[in-house]
Protein backbone atom coordinates (compact mmCIF):
# COMPACT_ATOMS: atom_id res chain seq x y z
CA UNK A 1 0.00 0.00 0.00
CA UNK A 2 1.66 3.29 -1.18
CA UNK A 3 1.62 5.92 1.27
CA UNK A 4 3.32 9.83 1.46
CA UNK A 5 4.81 10.50 4.68
CA UNK A 6 5.21 14.03 5.26
CA UNK A 7 7.86 15.10 8.01
CA UNK A 8 8.71 18.65 8.90
CA UNK A 9 6.54 21.87 9.67
CA UNK A 10 5.95 23.42 12.57
CA UNK A 11 6.32 27.25 13.78
CA UNK A 12 8.46 29.95 13.26
CA UNK A 13 8.94 33.40 13.18
CA UNK A 14 9.04 35.64 9.92
CA UNK A 15 11.83 35.24 7.77
CA UNK A 16 12.30 31.94 9.02
CA UNK A 17 12.84 29.04 7.45
CA UNK A 18 11.46 25.49 7.54
CA UNK A 19 11.74 22.15 5.55
CA UNK A 20 9.47 19.86 4.60
CA UNK A 21 9.72 16.20 3.63
CA UNK A 22 7.53 13.86 1.79
CA UNK A 23 9.22 10.27 1.12
CA UNK A 24 6.71 7.54 -0.79
CA UNK A 25 6.52 4.22 1.40
CA UNK A 26 5.28 1.08 0.15
CA UNK A 27 6.92 1.07 -3.49
CA UNK A 28 9.71 1.11 -4.83
CA UNK A 29 8.43 3.31 -8.36
CA UNK A 30 9.68 6.57 -8.75
CA UNK A 31 6.62 8.63 -9.85
CA UNK A 32 7.66 11.20 -12.25
CA UNK A 33 5.76 14.56 -10.96
CA UNK A 34 5.23 15.95 -7.53
CA UNK A 35 3.22 18.38 -6.05
CA UNK A 36 2.89 20.55 -3.06
CA UNK A 37 -0.68 22.30 -2.00
CA UNK A 38 -1.36 24.22 0.80
CA UNK A 39 -5.10 24.74 2.51
CA UNK A 40 -6.14 27.15 5.15
CA UNK A 41 -9.54 26.69 6.54
CA UNK A 42 -12.14 27.93 4.59
CA UNK A 43 -9.78 28.65 1.86
CA UNK A 44 -9.29 26.47 -1.51
CA UNK A 45 -6.52 24.48 -1.56
CA UNK A 46 -3.76 25.97 -3.46
CA UNK A 47 -0.61 24.84 -5.43
CA UNK A 48 2.44 25.75 -4.26
CA UNK A 49 4.66 24.49 -6.29
CA UNK A 50 5.89 20.86 -8.41
CA UNK A 51 8.70 19.01 -9.79
CA UNK A 52 8.82 16.61 -12.69
CA UNK A 53 11.01 13.59 -13.70
CA UNK A 54 13.24 15.50 -14.90
CA UNK A 55 13.79 17.98 -12.62
CA UNK A 56 11.85 20.88 -14.28
CA UNK A 57 10.22 22.91 -11.54
CA UNK A 58 7.06 25.42 -11.14
CA UNK A 59 6.08 27.69 -8.77
CA UNK A 60 3.25 29.57 -7.74
CA UNK A 61 3.74 33.37 -7.67
CA UNK A 62 3.66 33.81 -4.08
CA UNK A 63 6.71 31.49 -3.26
CA UNK A 64 9.06 32.43 -6.13
CA UNK A 65 12.13 33.26 -5.38
CA UNK A 66 11.36 32.11 -1.40
CA UNK A 67 10.55 28.10 -1.49
CA UNK A 68 12.96 25.54 -3.48
CA UNK A 69 11.09 22.08 -4.89
CA UNK A 70 13.43 18.87 -5.06
CA UNK A 71 13.80 15.36 -4.96
CA UNK A 72 16.33 12.75 -4.15
CA UNK A 73 15.14 9.96 -6.40
CA UNK A 74 17.27 7.22 -4.62
CA UNK A 75 15.21 7.76 -1.60
CA UNK A 76 11.95 8.65 -3.60
CA UNK A 77 11.51 11.69 -1.38
CA UNK A 78 10.64 15.06 -2.25
CA UNK A 79 11.17 18.42 -0.11
CA UNK A 80 10.10 21.75 -0.34
CA UNK A 81 12.48 24.51 1.33
CA UNK A 82 10.71 27.58 2.84
CA UNK A 83 13.28 30.24 3.47
CA UNK A 84 11.89 33.99 4.20
CA UNK A 85 8.31 32.41 5.68
CA UNK A 86 5.95 35.53 5.91
CA UNK A 87 2.68 34.86 8.07
CA UNK A 88 0.10 34.29 4.87
CA UNK A 89 2.34 31.27 4.54
CA UNK A 90 0.39 30.10 7.44
CA UNK A 91 -1.38 26.74 6.13
CA UNK A 92 -1.10 23.29 6.10
CA UNK A 93 1.17 21.98 3.54
CA UNK A 94 0.28 18.66 1.54
CA UNK A 95 2.21 16.81 -1.04
CA UNK A 96 0.63 14.91 -3.81
CA UNK A 97 1.47 12.61 -6.68
CA UNK A 98 0.09 9.67 -8.91
CA UNK A 99 0.61 6.96 -10.82
CA UNK A 100 -1.54 5.47 -13.35
CA UNK A 101 -3.20 3.16 -10.66
CA UNK A 102 -3.89 6.46 -8.41
CA UNK A 103 -3.71 9.98 -6.94
CA UNK A 104 -1.88 9.80 -3.78
CA UNK A 105 -1.63 12.42 -0.85
CA UNK A 106 0.13 12.58 2.08
CA UNK A 107 -1.50 13.49 5.30
CA UNK A 108 -0.13 17.38 6.06
CA UNK A 109 1.68 18.94 7.72
CA UNK A 110 0.96 22.47 9.76
CA UNK A 111 3.19 25.07 9.16
CA UNK A 112 2.79 28.22 11.25
CA UNK A 113 4.32 31.44 11.11
CA UNK A 114 4.31 34.12 13.57
CA UNK A 115 6.05 36.25 15.85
Amino acid sequence: QVQLVQSGGGRVQPGGSLRLSCAASGTTFNFPTWRWYRQTPGSQREEVASITGSGSTIYADFVKGRFTISRDYAKGTVYLQMNSLKPEDTAIYLCNTWSARDVYWGRGTQVTVSP
